[in-house]
């Protein structure tokens, strides 16, 4: 169960997290084209054969497209008070919405303040999902679920089968092209294309849904009752977001102290909570991969990343974040540009050869492979 990678399923997730802290830390679109090409560099030094890697290009793709839909919106419906903005690019023909749907105006003045700081706003978005997608390319989730506490064990395998929504939709839409093909001789039939692409799409959906559910509950998943220690786990975790809920208000309300105390304690709440669950839970986990050396080292760099940046926006570094007024190319600096070249360091370790090939992550083999693992008890 383990992936080309030398590295371990956390220590890429922990790179995924740096890497999407960069982007929020550095939101300059220079800083935001490292991340991205660093994440094009990862994915190319380790990616796994699976259909979550093939998948890499058609997220980065939808993160583009979310992209333009927010600039165009943002451009149609924001505008400077009073309009005659000196920066205007054109003028569109405008209107105005009922009042039950907003009443914002829609059209008018296209602003260069407004595209530009829109732009900016959604690279960073498709910096983000450049960073997870590159995370889903090269790191296997079943073993980032082994490695999960015990207590986490059905949630994180929900979460697994979430993620391969993306990659079983696009076999399915990859089989039903080809059948389609198939039946006009290699012909491209455009008439009638989407709904004999659609209809076998849902279909073999539902079909993967039920055969995933129905194998769920034969292992009884979920169906263990709760213990006393389950609902020791259940008291610590209310009583622990109850905790952080009085820090939020004691930040709220300037009381520095009390923020602290009630925000470890609502920290310390949820440590014994976790605890305390997973020594409850029956599963078992199988032979769990360990963390390495290299691991610790590669863990340690990438975390280097955002918190090199945290330093220099502390200390009021200018080209971190960049306002497009007045119109000007962003500025660059060597040092937040060798923070996050640390986020590069996975990929000047070489592939494992001897570790095996990961399997492909898709709905029903992740819920086969892990449901005997984390059902438990059925009644």
């Amino acid at each position: 169960m383990r992936t080309s990678s030398p590295l371990h399923a956390v220590t890429w997730s922990l790179w995924a997290i740096a890497a999407a802290a960069v982007v929020q830390l550095a939101p300059s679109p220079l800083y935001v084209s490292l991340v991205i090409a660093v994440a094009f560099v990862v994915v190319a030094a380790h990616r796994i054969d699976s259909t979550l890697a093939r998948a890499f290009p058609v997220l980065l793709g939808l993160g583009v497209a979310f992209a333009v839909l927010r600039v165009v919106l943002t451009a149609l419906t924001t505008h400077e008070p009073g309009g005659g903005a000196p920066d205007t690019w054109f003028t569109l023909p405008q209107f105005t919405l009922p009042r039950i749907l907003g009443g914002f105006t829609v059209g008018g003045s296209i602003e260069g303040v407004v595209v530009l700081s829109a732009a900016s706003q959604a690279y960073a978005v498709v910096g983000v999902m450049a960073a997870f997608g590159a995370f889903n390319a090269v790191a296997s989730h079943h073993e980032l679920l082994q490695a999960t506490p015990r207590a986490f064990h059905e949630p994180g395998l929900i979460v697994t089968v979430a993620l391969a929504f993306v990659p079983s939709t696009m076999q399915a839409v990859t089989s039903a092209r080809e059948a389609d093909r198939a039946r006009t001789g290699g012909l491209v039939v455009r008439r009638g294309r989407l709904l004999r692409t659609a209809v076998p799409i849902v279909e073999s959906g539902l079909e993967r849904a039920m055969a995933l559910a129905e194998s769920m509950d034969a292992r009884g998943f979920a169906r263990h009752t709760p213990g006393p220690r389950d609902r020791v786990a259940g008291w610590l975790g209310f009583a622990s977001m109850l905790a952080l809920g009085g820090a939020f208000l004691a930040l709220i309300g300037r009381a520095s102290g009390w923020a602290v105390a009630a925000g470890l304690a609502g920290l310390a709440g949820l440590a014994a909570a976790v605890v305390v669950a997973s020594r409850a839970s029956g599963p078992t986990r199988y032979r769990p991969r360990r963390l390495t050396r290299t691991d610790l080292l590669v863990m340690a760099a990438v975390v280097a990343a955002p918190v090199g940046l945290s330093l220099l926006r502390a200390a009021g570094h200018d080209s971190l974040t960049w306002w497009p007024s007045p119109i000007r190319f962003p500025e660059f600096s060597v040092w937040p540009a060798l923070c996050i070249a640390l986020l590069a360091v996975p990929a000047v370790l070489p592939p494992d050869p001897g570790a095996g090939q990961s399997l492909d992550t898709s709905t029903t083999s992740t819920a086969l492979e892990t449901a005997p693992e984390t059902a438990g008890q059925a009644p």
